[in-house]
């Protein structure tokens, strides 16, 4: 069974830096689509960075661009989240996901990691 866990999470002031990690156990994700989500209080949940298997395609929401960076490493079986210049609008449980070749949606979803960003 693919198990991903994020960490990093925390409560920073607007203009600070975060990096959130995401770890994958039961097997290598070298060959899987991940990308970074996250869902506000009373908000759905919302698309933040996706990259692919290799790590040289990446993509970004417009409210994240130019702030976030991520990036993954296959040796380590892990994801990272780079966000820098944190809004308060950044606050929210941040979760980590990843897409087999074969799925249409991400199927493996982490349990979140709370980032709070005060003002």
């Amino acid at each position: 069974q693919v198990q991903l866990v994020e960490s990093g999470g925390g409560l920073v002031q607007a203009g600070g830096s975060l990096r959130l990690s995401c770890a994958a156990s039961g097997r290598s994700l070298w060959s899987f689509a991940m990308g970074w989500f996250r869902q506000a209080p009373g908000k759905e949940r919302e698309f933040v960075a996706r990259i692919g298997w290799s790590g040289g395609s990446t993509y970004y929401a417009d409210s994240v661009k130019g702030r976030f960076t991520i990036s993954k490493d296959n040796a380590k079986n892990t994801m990272f989240l780079q966000m820098d210049s944190l809004k308060p609008e950044d606050t929210a449980v941040y979760y980590c996901a990843a897409k087999s070749p074969m799925a249409v949606e991400y199927d493996y979803w982490g349990q979140g990691t709370q980032v709070t960003v005060s003002s």
